[in-house]
């Protein structure tokens, strides 16, 4: 049995999440040759990191992250840390020859996601990176419906998120809300499951054109140390201006021929966390939606016509990870199973020492497709896919 040394910086939402998933992962691959051991913590904020060591079963909490880099235990090393310390993060675990598991978005520009890319693969170590909505069972199902034949020949694509986290305008200006600190706004924190989603299930994107709105323009201003993207101030207290955008759209051309449509905006009411996709064939069809992520909504024409319509396929240990879980049909899984099977196939790669998806280099694919849209805000036309 191979141990591997688990490290996370960022004692956040996120970043407990990992924690969770690691220890998980040791039950529900149990038979996977691979065992998670958590080894250290780090938070700036020290109760946060005590309290994660005392609640997840660390050996070791520090406030100070580079302490998890030089941790000779460590071999695998978590960022669940602000867009804005990836790079430096990335370059110091890169250069200690740890793995490296990383948060989307991995750089705030397409051409810092380029540098991270270049400095894990010149280290020659293991990268990895949170789109965690494509090990969904019913994702993987409908992937496999796909490379079957089973739609037919690809024709349409529709990919979409959209979420309420931004939709009050007393949600606090934290540093999501803030070029310098974020980057990019719905484009790299949430489209770019979008795009993620769109590569695994279409292929490669050729060009695009694209469109962006900011709706919200000025938000309280949170105190420093406290309060997250969910957090809300009080009207009439003071606001800063948001500096990157609530909403995207584009068109986009696939390389395979393949026709679709983005959308994703944080600033909606409705949708919760509508993470969903269209696809159609020339032999049928399908939709899923996170929000009923444990449901594949699937097409295949009736040749009499007689049942001819979407059946909505319900989970069951039939579809690719799920028996990992549960035994039972209709018995659903959820959001953090996800990141326990993302957790797994981390584990594997590393053990293996064979590189599995999503990794930087995926990360990086995004990033053109992300560079390329940025483009087209500029020019107001459609713009090809580069190569960063």
């Amino acid at each position: 049995m191979t141990s591997i040394g688990i490290g996370v910086i960022g004692m956040g939402w996120m970043g407990t999440v990992h924690s969770r998933s690691y220890r998980m992962v040791n039950d529900r691959f149990h038979d996977a040759g691979v065992r998670a051991r958590l080894v250290i913590c780090a938070d700036d904020v020290a109760h946060r990191a005590t309290e994660a060591q005392e609640q997840l079963g660390f050996a070791e909490s520090t406030t100070d992250w580079r302490r998890v880099i030089d941790h000779p235990e460590v071999q695998i090393v978590i960022i669940a840390a602000p867009n804005f310390l990836h790079l430096e993060m990335v370059q110091a675990a890169a250069a200690a020859g740890k793995h490296i598991f990383c948060e989307k978005p991995v750089g705030r520009s397409p051409q810092e996601t380029a540098e991270i890319e270049r400095l894990a693969r010149e280290a020659g170590v293991m990268s990895f990176v949170g789109f965690n909505y494509r090990w969904a069972p019913m994702v993987q199902h409908c992937k496999n419906l796909i490379e079957s034949g089973k739609l037919g020949t690809l024709t349409h694509y529709r990919g979409r998120f959209f979420s309420m986290y931004g939709s009050n305008p007393n949600g606090l200006l934290t540093w999501r809300f803030k070029q310098g600190l974020a980057g990019s706004g719905a484009l790299g924190d949430i489209l770019s499951h979008v795009i993620d989603m769109s590569h695994l299930l279409i292929s490669p994107i050729q060009r695009v054109v694209s469109n962006r709105h900011t709706f919200i323009r000025e938000r309280p201003l949170p105190i420093p140390g406290q309060g997250t993207h969910f957090s809300l101030g009080k009207t009439g207290d003071p606001t800063g201006p948001v500096e990157n955008e609530d909403y995207v759209s584009a068109l986009v051309e696939f390389e395979n021929g393949v026709q679709g449509s983005f959308e994703a905006c944080r600033a909606i009411f409705g949708p919760k966390c509508e993470m969903s996709f269209e696809v159609n064939g020339t032999a049928g069809g399908a939709k899923w939606n996170f929000e009923r992520m444990n449901e594949l909504e699937l097409y295949l024409p009736d040749p009499e016509g007689l049942h001819d319509g979407y059946t909505t396929l319900l989970g069951g240990p039939k579809y690719p990870g799920h028996a990992r879980f549960n035994p039972g049909d209709g018995i659903g899984i959820g959001y953090e199973d996800l990141k326990v099977i993302e957790a797994h196939n981390f584990l594997m790669s590393v053990a293996e020492g064979v590189q599995r998806s999503p990794s930087f280099a995926d990360a990086l694919r995004l990033a053109e497709v992300q560079a390329a849209m940025i483009r087209s805000w500029e020019s107001g036309g459609w713009e090809i896919v580069r190569r960063l």
